[in-house]
């Protein structure tokens, strides 16, 4: 059976052990799903088990290595646990993805105090959790490479003020590690920023939130959306020997719409978003839906709200077949 169309060499993470945190649903899952076809032993863990067993069994069906292990990343101790845990059983722990985290839309004028320190707590306090026990249970003698997810927020995050602030803290982390901890435990620390991604977890948003995905407010050059395989990408080549330089670096992954804000509506200077015509072409790993006899489809490529589904299958018929 054909797996997941990796652009990488099929064997490049052979005798890898690698933790990706919220790694049952949307890019944490395409990130496991890539990473299981170059080889890897994978370790995806979160807090909700059924989600996590879903996408285990979606890799060991196509022949695959994946263990599931509960997670809840704002607690220190189940963080080292886990760390431990995976030390223990394996001998090793060469990888870790920091994928898992949160936030809600609101208005910063409208958001408690509360609602600010419980995002900060879960994204930027857990990757920090999350560091430490791979440090201190493995990478501090043996070396290793982390990967933390962020979001593009180089110019702000309007309507998410919390997690604007937490991952920018997640970035500033990142580059404290990596001069920390490489000189003397070849440990690299890296960031990758997502923009806007067609995901599943589109689906945490209200309707008016995804109106606004849709709208010109928001572009960038590549006239479209990106997909969960240009993160699972990016994440891999950072884990990847032909990264072995590259330590303390925040990559936005956003196709420059950092670069790029503004409104169509009063900025005619602006691009179009125009996926269907966008020059960019998306990779999309994810291949066509799998069948095991008698057991019905093994993959789900993506589940994500009918608007971004749609745009989506306008992206699948345009995209390279690897």
């Amino acid at each position: 059976m054909a797996g997941y169309n990796s652009v990488f060499e099929k064997d490049l993470f052979n005798d890898q052990v690698i933790l990706v945190t919220g790694g049952g649903t949307g890019i944490g899952r395409c990130i496991a799903h890539e990473l299981v076809s170059l080889g890897a032993l994978v370790i995806i863990a979160a807090r909700k088990i059924s989600q996590l067993e879903d996408t285990a069994k979606e890799i060991r069906l196509l022949g695959g290595r994946c263990e599931t292990m509960t997670l809840n990343i704002r607690d220190p101790v189940q963080a080292q646990d886990l760390v431990n845990t995976i030390v223990t059983k394996h001998g090793k722990l060469t990888g870790l993805v920091n994928n898992a985290g949160g936030q809600f839309h609101s208005p910063a004028s409208k958001m408690s105090p509360k609602g600010f320190a419980t995002v900060v707590d879960l994204n930027l306090m857990g990757t920090f959790h999350l560091c430490k026990a791979a440090y201190e249970g493995y990478m501090g003698e043996h070396g290793g490479s982390i990967v933390n997810i962020v979001a593009e927020c180089r110019n702000g995050f309007t309507g998410m003020v919390h997690t604007g602030a937490a991952r920018s803290g997640i970035i500033n982390m990142t580059k404290t590690l990596a001069v920390e901890w490489g000189p003397y435990n070849g440990i690299r620390v890296n960031c990758v920023a997502p923009g806007m991604i067609l995901s599943s977890g589109m689906k945490n948003y209200p309707e008016k939130v995804l109106d606004s995905f849709l709208d010109n407010s928001w572009l960038n050059p590549a006239g479209r959306m990106g997909t969960e395989s240009e993160i699972a990408s990016s994440v891999v080549f950072l884990l990847s020997p032909a990264a072995s330089y590259i330590t303390g670096i925040n990559l936005p992954v956003d196709g420059a719409s950092s670069l790029s804000k503004g409104d169509a509506k009063t900025n005619t200077a602006q691009p179009s978003f125009n996926p269907a015509g966008s020059k960019m072409t998306p990779y999309i790993g994810w291949p066509q839906q799998e069948q095991v006899q008698g057991q019905g489809p093994v993959l789900k490529e993506l589940d994500a709200p009918e608007p971004m589904m749609q745009l989506y299958a306008k992206y699948k018929s345009k995209a390279h077949k690897l």
